[in-house]
């Protein structure tokens, strides 16, 4: 199976804004970012997305998208809408153990793990030609990292840009990464 990786177009946020799952606008258009994507990307695929609109807009243009919550980004609760400056000091907190912390009223990049695992599980069919998956940095992270059978406190060193794609190539005697952020 080709499972390709797609993250969303650059949103339009304020740089320093903590953004996870709130529900941004894009700052680029959906429709040139996936003419230059196409490309690279099979004549025929089951295309998945987040429902948040800055992935969806973009699977809207690649075709008919199966929408799922399950990968939409971390939920940063009380900091979502925050600048990252405004958070403060509880921003160490964070990144002394990234993948445990929370958020106040958010959830644990290892919880946003787990629904997206559930996810992949349910919905990624082996037996499938390829998947297109456009979505966040966050669960493509998990995607990416748990084929490529990275633990997780690796994963952040997946660096998914805006508007690119990665294709993975899954086969029943391992996982390939093929290319990286085109």
């Amino acid at each position: 199976m080709e499972l390709y990786l797609i993250r969303h177009p650059r949103p339009d946020v304020a740089p320093g804004i903590c953004y996870g799952r709130s529900d941004v606008g894009i700052a680029e258009s959906a429709a040139e970012v996936a003419a230059r994507l196409k490309p690279h990307l099979p004549p025929t695929y089951h295309l998945h997305a987040s429902p948040l609109q800055r992935a969806r807009l973009l699977a809207d243009e690649l075709g008919s998208a199966v929408l799922d919550d399950r990968l939409m980004e971390v939920d940063f609760g009380d900091w979502e809408g925050q600048s990252f400056e405004s958070i403060g000091t509880a921003i160490d907190d964070w990144s002394k153990d990234p993948m445990n912390f929370r958020p106040p009223n958010g959830e644990t990049p290892l919880e946003m793990a787990q629904r997206v695992r559930q996810w992949m599980e349910q919905q990624l069919d082996p037996e499938a030609d390829a998947h297109v998956i456009v979505g966040h940095g966050g669960p493509l992270r998990v995607i990416a990292g748990q084929l490529l059978g990275l633990p997780p406190d690796r994963w952040l060193a997946l660096d998914f840009d805006c508007g690119h794609v990665t294709r993975l190539d899954v086969h029943g005697w391992g996982v390939m990464l093929k290319w990286f952020n085109r």
